[in-house]
């Protein structure tokens, strides 16, 4: 962003003076400002009204004062383009341009949109087709609709794709602590990233809300989520859409595993970003980090007044990655004095109905734990009867106080988390918002909000360290063909990768050549437009002698007669038979247009599919990650060793792995594809049993 469009961002969100130009939306845009508590000047701009919403009308753009500060635009799409440029004349700062009937309608659409960024000069714009911005810090919104909203002073900047959802947002009943909220519509001036670049340096910011369909500036993105990164204000996302990144750039397995889903949350990853599935796990997790802070780490003690809550926060939890930390036979004496005699010292904690309510018992136990597990952070489950009955609410607020006073005293991130959403009114949500607690409204979405937030604070330094930023800028994809089996192995092989001893042969001289291998063998058909052997029938294993040869050289031949026009080889590949391995490592290297590189790693065989376990990630990356990513798969377990297995497999995994990535790496601009399925894992080598490669013509 240029300096002075930087500026009049600033005068975009701080406006002195706004311009409201059109006639009924832009009169309720007036009555939201007004209501918000703007106290700057309001000039509405319509050519045959005298007035609205009590202020006075200009009758063009042309005859106002001086430049406004902010503009909020609702007129028909085929006058928006006039009045840009006589915004433009008059040296206006920032634009909301609610008008639909842009990209978002088609070719024609498409070529206006063009026009209109061409015209703003210096101006920003947020839309079109957009809600427009709250500037909750400021008292001051440009926005067509009744909105709501909680700022105390501090919260996350919310950046939404989504008009209703930043509406919905604002509406919602769990007291979210917010600064802005910023609907960006068609993102034709004004992206997300220029909002986190600007926002990010802003003390009462202090965490980012995103919900996005797409990233067309993935290099823009990922330097401004390293900002944020860099300042400790954790990006949370909200994923949505299906777009189809790189559909039909491959037929391999790994291609149908890395599809825009996955690219995406890997790149998140890759930035530290928390990602969310639902809009109530974002407002949750931002509150989380807003009101409570930001955990070390995962290791967490939990309190009930039940011992199903307790059952429920430990199920809920583990399946998250929270622990749990156990107390020393020492400690769990010392705890076990503050405690009724039918309560169990455990983590989570149900500390019984006989001190419930009663704060010179709770406090003392409440603090006490904290003291002896050394957690990252801590929460209490608490369900607030409801408005009404009140006659209990007294005993809860008693519990929920002395909580809060024993985490606050070590300065525990700390949590009230009830089980039910609805469980926490809004007076009760106000009591611990005032003391720093967060009221997190559902026990799903908490334990979410806290492992994942917990997951930030343990690996952002690791993440900055190791953050190599080098996506490429968007491929284009040309026209590329695969590699038969032998030259792909071929090329493996040369980069210190075992492949099984093998010779290409016509059908002619598959005996002869047979020989040179030694029985048993497996015989394959070699065609680089063969991509999947096993499917069709292309592939005979374990053969013993010459009468079986041949035997399947024919059987492969005759599988292959409906298929001829497609599939005209007769070139085999003839290789050793494999004894059966430890176990099998499907891995694929594939080249998006978007994303550029990806490594996929996942159980192998033909089953691969079926089995659906697999890890991805962007390259380049370090050979830690790798060594991560193995670690998470369920046959990663068995690399490692389990059940008196030794465990040096990993490394030779991993250096495997490493040598692929260099490799590809070495020849980024023409391999597209790279994949091994299966790589058999031995106790001392691996080998790659099929190989598949594609690479640009």
């Amino acid at each position: 962003m240029r300096r002075n469009q930087n500026k009049n961002l600033d005068r975009l969100l701080k406006p002195s003076q706004i311009a409201f130009i059109g006639g009924s939306d832009a009169e309720v845009a007036i009555n939201e400002a007004v209501r918000r508590g703007f106290a700057g000047s309001i000039w509405p701009v319509n050519p045959t009204r005298h007035d609205m919403a009590g202020y006075k009308c200009y009758k063009s753009v042309l005859d106002l004062p001086f430049g406004p500060d902010a503009v909020f635009l609702a007129i028909p799409a085929n006058k928006v383009l006039k009045t840009i440029n006589e915004l433009r004349e008059v040296s206006a700062g920032g634009i909301v341009c609610y008008t639909a009937g842009f990209r978002e309608t088609g070719l024609q659409g498409v070529l206006m949109e063009r026009e209109l960024i061409k015209d703003l000069g210096e101006m920003v714009m947020v839309g079109p087709n957009c809600y427009g911005v709250i500037n909750y810090l400021e008292k001051y919104a440009l926005w067509p609709f009744e909105h709501g909203g909680y700022c105390p002073g501090y919260g996350a900047a919310i950046i939404t794709q989504s008009g209703m959802l930043s509406s919905d947002i604002t509406m919602s009943q769990r007291s979210l602590p917010m600064t802005h909220m910023i609907s960006l519509g068609n993102q034709a001036s004004l992206k997300n990233t220029d909002f986190i670049n600007h926002l990010v340096a802003s003390r009462p910011v202090r965490a980012f809300g995103l919900h996005i369909e797409s990233i067309e500036d993935l290099q823009e993105f990922e330097m401004a989520a390293l900002q944020a990164l860099k300042a400790k204000k954790p990006i949370v996302v909200l994923k949505t859409g299906t777009s189809q990144i790189g559909a039909g750039l491959t037929e391999s397995h790994t291609g149908s595993f890395a599809g825009s889903h996955e690219m995406y949350n890997a790149f998140f990853e890759r930035l530290g970003i928390i990602s969310v599935k639902t809009p109530s796990e974002l407002i949750e997790t931002l509150k989380f980090i807003c009101v409570s802070g930001i955990p070390a780490g995962k290791k967490c003690a939990a309190f009930t007044c039940s011992g199903g809550g307790a059952t429920l926060v430990a199920d809920f939890g583990e399946g998250l990655g929270l622990e749990f930390p156990g107390f020393s036979q020492v400690d769990a004496k010392v705890v076990s004095k503050l405690l009724p005699a039918i309560a169990t010292v455990s983590n989570p904690l149900d500390y019984t109905t006989p001190i419930w309510g009663k704060k010179e018992f709770t406090k003392p136990l409440f603090s006490k734990v904290l003291e002896k597990l050394e957690v990252d952070c801590t929460l209490m489950v608490q369900d607030y009867p409801l408005t009404g009955l009140d006659n209990m609410k007294v005993h809860y607020l008693a519990d929920g106080g002395a909580f809060a006073e024993a985490a606050l005293g070590p300065g525990v991130p700390g949590a009230i988390v009830s089980t039910i959403s609805e469980n926490i009114d809004e007076q009760t949500r106000e009591v611990f918002l005032s003391k720093g607690i967060a009221p997190l409204q559902g026990l799903a979405d908490a334990l979410q909000a806290i492992a994942k937030t917990g997951s930030w604070g343990l690996n952002r330094k690791k993440i900055l360290d190791r953050l190599r930023l080098s996506l490429p800028q968007e491929l284009s994809l040309r026209k590329f063909s695969y590699l038969n089996e032998w030259e792909a192995k071929a090329l493996i092989s040369g980069q210190g990768i075992s492949v099984p001893k093998g010779l290409k042969s016509n059908r002619k001289d598959i005996v002869k050549n047979a020989s040179k291998i030694g029985f048993p063998l497996a015989i394959k058909l070699m065609s680089k437009d063969l991509i999947h052997k096993t499917e069709i029938g292309a592939v005979q294993l374990n053969v013993k002698n010459e009468m079986q040869l041949n035997r399947a050289a024919d059987s492969i031949t005759d599988n292959l007669k409906p298929y001829k026009d497609k599939y005209n080889s007769n070139s085999f590949l003839l290789e050793e038979m494999v004894p059966e391995p430890i176990c099998e490592l499907i891995i694929g290297i594939k080249r998006d247009p978007h994303f550029g590189l990806a490594l996929t790693l996942g159980s192998g065989g033909i089953f691969a599919d079926l089995i659906n376990d697999y890890q991805l990630l962007l390259l380049p990356a370090h050979r830690e990650e790798i060594l991560q990513k193995i670690l998470v798969l369920k046959v990663g377990k068995i690399i490692d060793g389990f059940r008196g297995l030794t465990g040096s497999r990993l490394n030779m995994v991993a250096d495997c792995i490493d040598k692929l990535v260099m490799f590809v790496l070495k020849n980024e601009s023409r391999i597209i594809e790279l994949e091994i399925n299966p790589l058999y894992i031995f106790e001392e080598k691996v080998i790659a049993i099929d190989t598949l490669l594609a690479r640009e013509d």
